[in-house]
């Protein structure tokens, strides 16, 4: 008899993802409850939370120091895409779509935890199944 454990038992690489979080109002605890959103999001669509990048600054510019480390961090191998709480933390309408250009760019996927518009393309909310493939996959 085989002693090789069933597939459920063996240790299984997640999809890699980096969470981004902008301009928290709230301190240190909100900080916390928003990456402790990012890790359930992430647990319960069987996600590996990479790090978190975040930007302290009320200034908003598209080329931020962490935004630039975000997207620097999707170039990295077999890295699955960025995950956030809302679209909003990308920041201001033309801030943010250039940032949401920027991570489509470089092939990986965004995904949304709250998302109150409908999903489309790449961008995906919980329990839709929308987006959930793997980079170059069609």
């Amino acid at each position: 008899m085989d002693d090789e454990l069933i597939t459920e038992r063996r240790p299984v690489a997640f999809p890699q993802v980096f969470g981004y979080l902008r301009h928290i109002t709230g301190g240190l605890p909100r900080h916390a409850a928003l990456v402790d959103c990012l890790t359930e999001y992430c647990l319960r669509h069987e996600l590996t939370l990479g790090g978190v990048f975040t930007d302290r600054d009320a200034t908003v510019t598209v080329s931020s120091a962490a935004f630039v480390g975000l997207v620097d961090a999707l170039q990295l191998p077999d890295i699955y895409g960025v995950v956030v709480p809302a679209l909003s933390h990308f920041g201001p309408k033309g801030v943010g779509a250039e940032r949401r250009r920027q991570i489509t760019a470089t092939g990986t996927r965004l995904l949304v935890v709250r998302s109150f518009t409908s999903t489309r393309g790449s961008e995906t909310s919980p329990g839709t199944g929308a987006g959930v493939r793997p980079r170059g996959a069609t």
